[in-house]
């Protein structure tokens, strides 16, 4: 199973690209979207859906887990994150890529066991799951992996419990 992990954003998207192999779990891709605040809306939401799209045609996953969004201070900055998160949702949905959403509570108890986990922490926790020489960066990737594990961890405690 291939799954496209991304942590929503319109300035910054991360996405991670994680296989299972063998029983094993390997990282094969991670990066950012990036979109520039000096453009219009219109043309950042397609800069991100074009984007998506060839992620999604490059890596060919068969899943997308996505964060939740939680915003408690900036209502405005939410909303554009929200029509943004629309927009990579709606990418792998014409794609018939399936969607899964988990909350950034459930990400960091499944990369840590801890759900008040903080960015050091995951980063470093994602360093030694992956077998990684140094902590993803930026810190959008570093969380698109978090999602992407997440998602795997969960489809494969799934998938044991009906096989039995």
């Amino acid at each position: 199973m291939r799954i496209l992990g991304i942590d929503p954003g319109l300035a910054t998207v991360g996405y991670a690209v994680v296989e299972e192999r063998r029983g094993q779990l390997a990282l094969i891709e991670y990066g950012c979207i990036k979109t520039s605040p000096t453009q219009a809306m219109p043309e950042r939401l397609a800069i991100i859906y074009k984007a998506m799209n060839e992620i999604i045609d490059e890596f060919e996953p068969n899943e997308m887990a996505i964060e939740e969004l939680f915003f408690a201070k900036n209502v405005t900055n939410g909303i554009q994150v929200g029509q943004a998160r629309g927009v990579e949702i709606l990418a792998a949905q014409m794609k018939n890529v399936r969607v899964y959403e988990y909350t950034p509570m459930q990400v960091k108890l499944a990369v840590t066991g801890y759900g008040r986990a903080d960015k050091y922490q995951m980063q470093e926790n994602i360093r030694l799951l992956f077998k990684l020489q140094h902590p993803p960066k930026p810190d959008d990737a570093a969380d698109a992996i978090g999602i992407a594990f997440t998602h795997a961890m969960s489809a494969r405690t799934k998938e044991e419990y009906f096989m039995k």
